[in-house]
């Protein structure tokens, strides 16, 4: 992937992208409620994995997937990456605080040659 000029003029980090979350919750006021965004977190990724199900299952070549169906993924993954903000906000993270901590994660395992490995604590 290279680093291309955004098609658009919004450039969003994850911390406004987090704030703007709030401003789209169909009831903001549920702050602290956790069950609403982790049900859909499920929702939306389960609805990532029918999109590549039915995409294979039509016979789609996953080694050349075309550019409809890439969009079609990418926005579900917005649909993702909102619950996933809003899971972090209810818990007090900020989403950019919860990115950095996983590349620290992951960038550790690595060096210690464990990525491959099993469980969360390895």
């Amino acid at each position: 992937m290279t680093q291309e000029k955004p098609e658009h003029p919004i450039s969003i980090t994850f911390n406004n992208y987090q704030f703007l979350t709030h401003t789209t919750a169909i009831n903001p006021d549920a702050a602290t409620d956790i069950i609403y965004p982790v049900l859909g977190l499920g929702g939306e990724t389960g609805e990532v994995q029918e999109k590549l199900k039915k995409f294979i299952r039509k016979g789609g070549d996953i080694n050349n997937l075309p550019d409809e169906f890439k969009e079609e993924l990418m926005l579900e993954l917005g649909d993702v990456l909102w619950y996933a903000a809003r899971i972090a906000f209810v818990c007090g993270y900020s989403l950019e605080e919860v990115a950095t901590k996983n590349v620290i994660k992951l960038t550790d395992r690595k060096q210690r040659d464990v990525i491959l490995g099993d469980g969360d604590k390895r």
